[in-house]
């Protein structure tokens, strides 16, 4: 070790010798530079390839002409143009001589320039104009406009119907019926029941028009009630221009007409009391016919176990449904609960049922309460028209 403390350090270091890589570390590291050399060149020419690539063809392509050889087929099989019902374009079917089928779509013509108007829907009624009546499915008579079929087959129980899933669950449909006669009575109903409560609206009540036009704005069904001959009339007795068993079938009619008139926007009639004219079929045929004739359901309140109308609405083919349950024979709030398990207990053995009530606060606050709780069992509140019996229903 030398003695000059003022010499940097390590400036008189004897050289070493200098680290060689072995045979092994050379060849390796030979191979990873003409690994990384090969990869860029690959890269290179990917990138090339890329840029001479074509862009894909988005354009419409046209329809395709037939074969040469290809005949239409004959008459009876398929080969016809046809006519798509959800798309609307022409579908043409034809078979080549080896007898493969080449099926072509093209366009579907129309005439005029205007707009298309598609009509997906016919059931139910926007709501916006819920409360307003379809002129097309009024006439005019001495007792006001009355409901007709339509010229296009569209019948008041259709549009003026609500609209429900069309799953195939639990389905029940509550009536409330009485309406119009108490002014308070009906504007807490219409207030505070769900919407899909269907209300039945009594002719003999007050401001009737007024009342269905709030109804159908809140999104109700609705119905009107019409007074049937009960078994102790006169003694018990419906109202006036009640539909008697002693008329002509031509007044009952009038009456009946006269009832109608009363209201619009109503998908069918319901009775008000009325066990003895049910009962006789005499009496009831020509109502149900014109009930059927003006594209309206007719609802049994069930209350009469002698009643007809159920066999005699299907020998017409007129649109029906049959109360099961009648929910407040009790006017206690618990008694009409146990009355709506009941309802839900027959809904859920055959599939749908009926309950019907009358606008009395036990009842409102009742079904308001136990609507609210179906949904989440697996029921679906419906309208009558809904699971009325209609021989027009696919």
């Amino acid at each position: 070790m030398g003695t000059d403390l003022h010499a940097p350090l390590g400036q008189n270091r004897r050289p070493g010798r200098q680290r060689r890589l072995p045979p092994f570390g050379r060849i390796l590291g030979g191979l990873c530079l003409i690994a990384i050399a090969g990869f860029s060149l690959y890269s290179a020419l990917l990138r090339d390839d890329l840029k001479k690539t074509q862009p894909i063809e988005t354009a419409k392509k046209e329809d395709p002409a037939p074969p040469s050889d290809a005949k239409p087929a004959a008459a009876g099989q398929t080969g016809l143009t046809q006519v798509d019902p959800q798309s609307g374009a022409n579908t043409t079917r034809v078979v080549t001589n080896d007898g493969s089928v080449v099926t072509m779509f093209s366009p579907n013509n129309r005439d005029g320039n205007g707009p298309v108007l598609i009509n997906a829907n016919q059931v139910g009624q926007d709501p916006r104009m819920a409360a307003t009546p379809n002129d097309s499915l009024l006439e005019d008579s001495p007792f006001g406009k009355l409901p007709i079929t339509g010229p296009s087959g569209l019948r008041p129980m259709d549009q003026y119907a609500r609209p429900w899933s069309g799953a195939r669950g639990i389905r029940v449909a509550i009536v409330v019926s009485g309406l119009g006669l108490s002014q308070t009575g009906t504007q807490r109903a219409i207030e505070k029941l769900p919407e899909e409560i269907t209300l039945a609206f009594a002719v003999s009540g007050n401001s009737l028009q007024r009342w269905m036009q709030d109804a159908r704005r809140g999104g109700h069904e609705v119905l009107i009630q019409v007074p049937f001959e009960p078994f102790d009339y006169p003694s018990n007795n419906p109202g006036p221009d009640t539909l008697l068993t002693s008329l002509s079938s031509a007044k009952n009619v009038d009456n009946l007409h006269k009832a109608m008139g009363r209201i619009t926007n109503y998908t069918g009639v319901m009775n008000y009391l009325g066990g003895r004219f049910l009962a006789n079929t005499s009496a009831m045929e020509p109502v149900l016919r014109d009930i059927g004739k003006r594209g309206l359901l007719f609802l049994d309140d069930g209350s009469s176990a002698q009643s007809r109308s159920g066999t005699l609405a299907k020998t017409l083919q007129v649109p029906h449904a049959f109360a099961d349950v009648q929910l407040d024979g009790e006017l206690q709030r618990d008694a009409i609960l146990r009355k709506l398990d009941e309802l839900e207990r027959i809904a859920r053995r055959n599939g749908s049922a009926i309950g019907v009530a009358s606008a009395f606060d036990e009842s409102v606050d009742a079904i308001s309460k136990w609507s609210e709780e179906a949904a989440m069992r697996g029921i679906e509140i419906v309208a009558v028209s809904a699971v009325a019996d209609d021989p027009k229903r696919p």
